[in-house]
């Protein structure tokens, strides 16, 4: 035991001399370290200590060491000369010298590495120190005193390298300074008149954080939806940009920023390389998510970076002349106007072929023109609604019809279908439909709706009609178990289902009172914005100012589902509450945003003119002589002019035979059809005609009485005429002298005879149909309540067992009365039954709810209009339109 246990506390005693000695060694090699290898030799104590024979060898082992780093030492500065080579070609590494004043061409892949100085570590001489930067790394400067000018000498030569080697237009940068109004990189400003450059308030630094953070945002969900991770591997999978770089230079002061825009900025910094974007940020005292490269001045030629280490100061290049980087933005902005193509026309806009795309999925067209590059409206699931907005000559109407000719020429008549309603007093879209000077109209305008800025009932009625047509598609849809017009299309590839777009000018009018029709009307623009997406109904609503709709407040439904807002210049409250791109817009142009309005979505388009002389017309002949042929021209609805009855399609139908019915206004509704009185065997089928408006219920009694003529053979049907009103008389002997010319059998009464025939008719057994045409009842009543000696009856009381029996026995009553309190007069006691129909002209609304079932009625009388109500098929009253009857 003795003997093993002294083996063992003699190997313990060896091992613990062995590591005693290299602790020694190694504690030696340190102080030779710290002093130098060459001055151990000069140190007394060093040098006493390597004579120990314990630290043999020592002194070879750390001179071959030395030996040895500094072979490989001499070949780092070519290395790293090679790398920058490479890594940085042409202006990105090479001296300006080289570069200033030229163009760079395209590229996918930028250069990983900028030169921003040189460093020598040995004889060898200088190599180049570059940094990353675009799609690679973040840069955050730290600056020294009196530094300033050399930290913005730095940026700019970098960023003149970057525009310099890059495709005009492919790199826009953003400039910022906490303490300078402007003058931020001055040598730059020449490029600020294009996109390349941006310079941004210092008290609006959430404009540039907002439109960062917006732009990684869409970028986002533009690369996950294409199946990428970052905006490079999209390009790269693509094979061509899609999007500019972007560089967002940010001057700081040292001083901290405020929580929660510093806080935006590190969510910025960590999505924006994958975006396409690098910061570059100066003396801003926060860590930055995200790939940073560290760059600290130690003076104002000398540099460290957190590439390099700190124990290689870089050497920073110098300065570029302020003339010469002047100049050479000047020709980078010059290029890139070159590119741009300089003014576009509504020519190119259109595509080289007709009628090509399919709205299954969406309708998609250029409006303009931003940098060369077509900026597209997209129509369809993603931006269903449109909501446009811009004061008088910003450019609104040019803008709509550049729109319109751009879809038109994409997609046929079959794939677009176009509702055009204009509210304001003008003609914008009346071009579109045939005319006396150009018999040409758009084949895909299916309603053109103009100056029915007084008839709100109009833009009701299209409303009423999309809103039928969606429950059409939504059975249609339901029927073959599919949820969206393409799939329906693909279920049902016979069916005509093509998008309808419903463009409303001035839309505002529709709610510009506070009645039945604005309570209608939003109800069913709500509805439609609602659930027209999924069916291929979209709206288009511009209006001048929205600033004062009252019928949506608290209503937001509509605005909500506009998600495209388009905004001309100076417009107010189109965008969102905090976007003003709108107020800095320049003539001629448009912000087209996909966004809701929200400020990341803006897109700025010049819009050519496309409404000038022959710009549009030539388009629309070309696609009227294309498809003309299959499609029927528009219906055309002018609110200033009155329908002819000879034009009216109602009249020219009409022939004998069948249940006569008498036309007596245009109807406001999409379809081209008439208002009419059915005069059947049936009690109370006799029409009044109310108002003092002699044109207007001249134009009445005239049609009522014309079209009947059309529906008798000769002699088949009498007409009684009565004219009480001397003023009429002329246009009275008028209708029954046509009326006496078509054959019809005609009978013209003096007051003084009314009485009499009163009685005859009815007493006289019916031959055939007789239409009793009174023209001013009321002025008769004196002659018809006398009686005479002996008889127990008046002439009133005959006329009233007329209006009550007569119809049944084939005799109708067509009277004008000019007051309503006359008309109550001549029915007596026996109420209003016995009048079926009416058309009120200058009467009040308050006037007519006993004539329209106890009904309250809205009407106030305008020029040109007539209210008309016919109990046996109405609901409510309706607004009409009395024909035009022209003077002889």
């Amino acid at each position: 035991m003795r003997q093993q246990l002294g083996l063992v506390l003699g190997a313990a005693r060896s091992s613990r001399e062995s590591a005693e000695t290299n602790l020694a060694r190694l504690e030696l090699q340190r102080r030779i370290l710290q002093v130098g290898i060459s001055r151990a030799a000069t140190d007394p104590e060093l040098s006493e200590a390597l004579l120990n024979p314990a630290m043999a060898g020592l002194r070879d082992q750390l001179n071959e060491v030395h030996n040895a780093f500094y072979r490989d030492a001499g070949t780092v500065p070519a290395k790293l000369r090679a790398l920058v080579e490479e890594a940085a070609p042409g202006p990105a590494g090479q001296p300006p010298s080289s570069w200033l004043g030229r163009i760079g061409g395209e590229s996918l892949t930028p250069p990983p590495l900028w030169r921003i100085g040189s460093s020598t570590l040995d004889s060898t001489g200088p190599f180049p120190v570059a940094v990353p930067l675009l799609e690679e790394s973040h840069l955050a400067i730290t600056t020294a005193p009196k530094t300033r000018a050399a930290v913005e000498a730095m940026i700019e030569g970098l960023l003149l390298r970057v525009l310099s080697a890059m495709e005009p237009g492919s790199v826009r940068v953003h400039l910022w300074d906490v303490g300078q109004l402007t003058a931020v990189l001055p040598n730059l400003y020449p490029l600020s008149r294009t996109s390349a450059v941006t310079v941004y308030d210092p008290a609006r630094l959430e404009d540039l954080l907002d439109e960062l953070a917006g732009h990684i945002r869409r970028i986002h969900a533009q690369t996950m939806q294409a199946g990428h991770q970052t905006l490079r591997g999209m390009r790269e999978s693509m094979g061509q940009r899609t999007e500019p770089w972007r560089i967002a230079v940010l001057f700081g002061n040292g001083e901290e920023w405020a929580r929660e825009p510093l806080r935006e900025l590190r969510r910025i910094a960590g999505g924006a390389l994958a975006a396409g974007i690098s910061l570059i940020v100066v003396d801003l005292p926060t860590v930055l998510g995200g790939g940073v490269e560290n760059i600290r001045l130690l003076d104002e030629r000398h540099a460290v970076t957190s590439m390099t280490g700190s124990e290689i100061v870089v050497d920073l290049d110098p300065p570029i002349p302020a003339t010469d980087a002047g100049s050479t933005a000047s020709r980078l902005a010059e290029a890139l106007i070159a590119r741009q193509g300089g003014p576009r026309s509504f020519a190119d806009l259109l595509p080289t072929e007709l009628g090509q795309e399919s709205s299954a999925r969406e309708l998609r067209a250029p409006v303009g023109f931003f940098e060369g590059d077509p900026v597209e409206v997209v129509i369809g699931d993603g931006s269903p609604h449109a909501l446009i907005g811009g004061p008088s000559g910003s450019g609104k109407t040019n803008f709509l019809y550049a729109l319109i000719g751009s879809l038109a020429a994409r997609y046929p008549p079959d794939e677009l279908a176009l509702y055009l309603l204009d509210f304001k007093e003008g003609v914008s879209f009346a071009g579109l439909a045939p005319g006396r000077r150009d018999a040409s109209w758009l084949p895909h305008a299916r309603l053109i709706g103009v100056n029915v800025n007084t008839d709100r009932e109009f833009g009701l009625a299209l409303l009423r009609f999309l809103a039928d047509e969606l429950r059409r598609r939504s059975a249609a849809a339901k029927e073959h178990e599919v949820t969206d017009l393409a799939a329906l299309r693909q279920q049902d590839p016979d069916g005509h289902w093509p998008r309808i777009v419903a463009i409303i000018d001035e839309f505002q009018y529709l709610f510009a009172g506070r009645d039945a029709v604005t309570n209608q009307a939003t109800a069913l623009l709500e509805d439609i914005a609602r659930r027209g997406r999924a069916q291929g109904i979209h709206l288009i609503l511009a209006s001048q100012d929205i600033a004062g709709i009252d019928a949506f407040w608290g209503k937001p439904a509509v605005f909500e589902q506009c998600t495209l807002r388009i905004a001309m210049p100076k417009a107010r409250r189109v965008l969102a509450e905090t976007n003003n791109a709108a107020v800095a817009a320049p003539k001629w142009h448009a912000v087209v945003n996909h966004d809701s309005g929200v400020a990341h979505g803006n897109q700025l388009a010049h819009v050519p003119d496309s409404s000038g002389k022959d710009i549009f017309a030539s388009l629309q002949r070309e696609l009227w002589e294309r498809y003309a042929d299959e499609h029927q021209r528009p219906r055309l609805f002018d609110g200033a002019h009155s329908p002819m009855l000879e034009q009216v399609p109602a009249y020219v139908s009409l022939t004998p035979g069948g249940r006569p019915h008498a036309l007596i206004g245009q109807s406001i509704d999409v379809e081209d059809a008439a208002c009419a009185v059915e005069l059947s065997r049936s009690p109370g089928r006799n029409l009044a005609v109310l108002g003092t408006a002699m044109a207007e219920a001249l134009s009445i009694m005239d049609a009522a009485a014309r079209s009947l003529g059309r529906q008798f053979a000769p002699g088949d049907v009498e007409f009684v005429v009565c004219c009480l009103v001397d003023r009429c008389a002329p246009a009275v002997d008028q209708v029954a002298d046509g009326l006496k010319a078509d054959g019809h059998l005609i009978e013209k009464l003096r007051e003084d005879e009314l009485t009499e025939r009163m009685l005859r008719l009815l007493e006289e057994p019916a031959e055939h149909p007789r239409m009793l045409l009174l023209y001013g009842v009321d002025a008769a009543l004196p002659t018809l309540e006398a009686k005479k000696p002996g008889e127990l009856k008046s002439g009133l009381d005959h006329f009233r067992a007329v209006l009550k029996q007569g119809p049944t026995k084939g005799v109708h009553t067509l009277g004008w009365w000019r007051s309503t309190a006359r008309l109550k007069d001549t029915l007596g006691f026996g109420g209003p039954d016995d009048i079926g129909a009416w058309a009120a002209l200058d009467v009040q609304g308050s006037e007519l709810s006993q004539f329209a079932a106890g009904q309250v009625v809205h009407w106030s009388p305008r020029p040109g209009r007539a209210l008309f109500f016919d109990r046996s098929t109405h609901v409510s009253p309706e607004v009409m339109i009395p024909f035009d009857r022209p003077e002889h």
